[in-house]
């Protein structure tokens, strides 16, 4: 695959991401997330029974390749999903933003840790730009502070926002799993059959809890216009950036495939600016500029030796 392909399915997938991240506040309010959850990875699978056939040129799974699709599954699709909701309700959006910033760092670190992949100076700059670029895009954000709060709701706050921000931590470090798992997961298997079998373990993950709140939950309450705008984030969430991000990672380092995160924060962004009505200030138009340097940095070819030139040893 040419490289520009691999980077533009990159991109992509993490601009989706950011962009149902942000359409999807209407669902949270209707609907429990792990309702939501379960819903999501029922009708994603509806859309890839036929994706989860072995094709007839794959080799057979081995017992590491199973152990991966299920680590793939846990860390990106459900817990991943769990310490981000919760530790936002917990803590802040901007703590959560700045916290956030750091997944490219941490892909790297861990490509570097798991996988030994060499990381070029040119994409740790690159990291930095993107860690930079999202910090001030979080920064930026003004916080609703709801009028006539008491102070012992103050103070619950302030005792609950530790435990937020350490929930968001541990959403870091699982979105980076997720992509050094998925760059091992590659090399095994095609990037449609990934997609079916994690998202195929995210359900069953999810079950219990799911048949739990739909027992309850009065389905006939829910607008049409909703029910379109779940499937959109079903799809968008469970088929379209986990195909995408799998096909560009297979042919990218993971450090270098890292850096592309920067666009789900910088593309939640522009769709509060362009769909919600949202300002763009000074702060977010440098956030922009510093997320685009380092992808250019990211993805910039090396140059290549001369063709012919060759330094013979002295005789």
């Amino acid at each position: 695959m040419n490289r520009i392909v691999a980077y533009a399915c990159l991109a992509l997938s993490m601009s989706l991401v950011g962009s149902y991240v942000a359409l999807s506040k209407p669902l949270v309010a209707i609907f429990p997330v792990f309702l939501l959850a379960w819903l999501r990875f029922g009708i994603g699978g509806m859309a890839m029974l036929h994706w989860l056939k072995k094709p007839a040129g794959e080799v057979a799974m081995t017992r590491q390749t199973k152990q991966l699709v299920f680590l793939e599954s846990f860390l990106g699709n459900f817990l991943f999903s769990i310490c981000m909701l919760f530790g936002v309700s917990l803590s802040s959006a901007v703590a959560a933003g700045v916290i956030m910033a750091a997944i490219p760092a941490a892909v790297a670190v861990l490509s570097w840790l798991f996988l030994r992949e060499q990381i070029r100076p040119r994409v740790w700059l690159a990291v930095a730009c993107a860690v930079l670029g999202i910090m001030l895009v979080s920064l930026s954000k003004t916080e609703l502070i709801a009028p006539g709060s008491s102070g012992l709701e103050a103070d619950l706050a302030s005792n609950t926002a530790w435990l937020g921000n350490l929930l968001l931590v541990g959403a870091v470090l699982c979105e980076a799993a997720y992509a050094v798992i998925g760059k091992k997961l590659t090399g095994a298997l095609g990037p449609k059959r990934i997609t079916a079998l994690i998202n195929l373990w995210g359900f069953v993950l999810v079950t219990p809890m799911g048949l739990w709140l739909a027992w309850r939950f009065d389905f006939g309450a829910v607008a049409p216009a909703m029910w379109w705008l779940l499937l959109f984030y079903a799809l968008a969430a469970s088929v379209w950036t986990v195909w995408l991000w799998m096909t560009g990672l297979k042919n990218l380092p993971a450090s270098q495939a890292g850096v592309f995160t920067v666009m789900l924060p910088i593309s939640a962004a522009a769709v509060g600016v362009a769909v919600l009505g949202e300002t763009l200030g000074g702060l977010q138009m440098a956030a922009f500029a510093l997320a685009l340097a380092g992808v250019v940095l990211a993805t910039l070819p090396q140059r290549a030796p001369a063709a012919g030139v060759r330094i013979s040893p002295p005789s």
